[in-house]
This record gives C-alpha cells, sequence and structure tokens, in this order.
C-alpha cells in the first residue's frame, strides 16, 4: 500500500471516528431531555390529580340539599291502583310422533316381486 493510500484509509477512518463521536452525543442528549421532559409532565399530572382529589374531598364534606316533600293527592289509593287480573295459564302438551320404520328391507321386497307367491311360500318351510 502506498503511502498516499494509507493516508486516505486513515483520514476516512478518523471522520467516521468523528461522526459517531458526533452521533454518540446527540443520542444521550435526546435520552436526558425525554427524561426531564417525562418528569416534568408526570408532575403536571400529579399536581392535577391533587387538586381533583381536593374538589372531590370538598364535595364530600358538603350535605346535599333536604329533598322537597312528597305532595300527597286526593284520589283514594284504592280507586287508583287496582291490580291486574289473573290470568291463567294452560300449557297443551302436543301429542306424540310416531315414527314408522319397515322392518322388510328392499332387498327383500325386490326378491318377493321377482318369485311372486313362491317367495311366500319359501319362507313358511324355513
Amino acid at each position: 500500500m502506498t503511502r498516499s493510500r494509507a493516508l486516505i484509509v486513515s483520514l476516512a477512518a478518523a471522520v467516521a471516528a468523528i461522526a459517531g463521536v458526533f452521533a454518540l452525543t446527540s443520542t444521550v442528549s435526546l435520552g436526558s431531555q425525554a427524561h426531564a421532559t417525562t418528569d416534568k409532565q408526570v408532575a403536571a399530572r400529579t399536581a392535577q390529580l391533587d387538586r381533583y382529589e381536593a374538589s372531590l374531598r370538598k364535595a364530600l364534606a358538603q350535605k346535599p340539599p333536604k329533598l322537597p316533600a312528597v305532595p300527597r293527592t286526593a284520589v283514594s289509593s284504592s280507586a287508583s291502583v287496582q291490580p291486574a287480573p289473573r290470568v291463567r295459564v294452560v300449557y297443551h302438551r302436543p301429542p306424540p310422533i310416531v315414527v314408522q320404520k319397515s322392518s322388510v328391507s328392499d332387498h327383500e321386497d325386490a326378491y318377493e316381486s321377482e318369485h311372486g307367491d313362491e317367495a311366500e311360500g319359501a319362507e313358511l318351510d324355513d
């Protein structure tokens, strides 16, 4: 490697190192700024919640006003309120569903239709 090329490579490495140090310092400063901002936000939110808590305690300490008296009506209570007539509910069960299944298979029906009455006689002989 010639001397001029070695100088160029060393200058490139120096520039890269300087850029790395600059990036590192800016990253560290951003982290500290973010931490300071977070602390300010937490302090502001805590103060807001403290004010809200104080207003709730103040409202709890106050007694609510008395309710107005319920007006009395001249109508008799028995005439105004009548119970609903009782309705008797009668449930009728539906008739059962009967499913009939044939015990004779299609194969036996085909045999009887081909052989006619002979099939009945053959069954009796058994």
